[in-house]
């Protein structure tokens, strides 16, 4: 079975197939320029937007996720504006490390949430799951792998960043699994 991910963002695409367990279950990115307007107050709402938007597009089941990342010490921010909270990931990073100076570490508590839809040829939601990974923002940057805010997450289990973690052992952490792995238990299990 394919299915269409509501995303522009051939990375993002190329890591839920890397975590996707079910091999009868293809993921691809849907084509041509897809930007729909993200105005939902949440990111359940985001992710319905763009999973009702690439349904319509492609007459088809679509699967669209929203995900940010929330800082306790900051009520929640940068939050639905994670991916825009400054120009380059570089000034995202610094902008968070500058809010949060003075914080002590353990106040520092943070999580990634992802909320991921997936709708009918129609646009009808058919189900929703959602991924959590807790952990603190740490203090400065570590690690080079990962992208976005994983160099300053840290994850207290392994006593490192998501950046520093081995993809393999992030993958099986991360939010975006969380989320994905019941989503595609549901389409192996109900979808045919």
């Amino acid at each position: 079975m394919i299915i269409t991910v509501a995303s522009g963002n051939p990375h993002k695409v190329e890591e839920m197939n890397g975590i996707n367990p079910f091999k009868n279950i293809v993921l691809k990115k849907i084509e041509g320029e897809f930007d729909p307007v993200e105005d939902g107050k949440t990111f359940e709402e985001n992710a319905i937007i763009k999973a009702k938007a690439a349904s319509l597009i492609v007459k088809d089941f679509a699967l669209a996720d929203d995900t940010g990342l929330c800082v306790d010490a900051l009520n929640g921010a940068p939050g639905l504006h994670t991916a825009r909270y400054a120009p380059t990931q570089d000034e995202k990073i610094k902008k968070l490390l500058v809010a949060l100076d003075g914080v002590p570490f353990e106040k520092r508590t943070a999580r990634f949430i992802c909320c991921m839809v997936l709708t009918d040829k129609n646009g009808n939601v058919v189900h929703k799951t959602v991924g959590k990974v807790e952990g603190y923002i740490a203090e400065e940057a570590a690690g080079c792998g990962g992208f976005g805010y994983d160099p300053i997450f840290y994850v207290p289990k392994y006593g490192m960043t998501l950046a520093e973690l081995p993809d393999g052992e992030k993958n099986k952490i991360s939010h975006r699994f969380n989320a994905l792995h019941p989503m595609l238990e549901f389409v192996s299990d109900n979808l045919k």
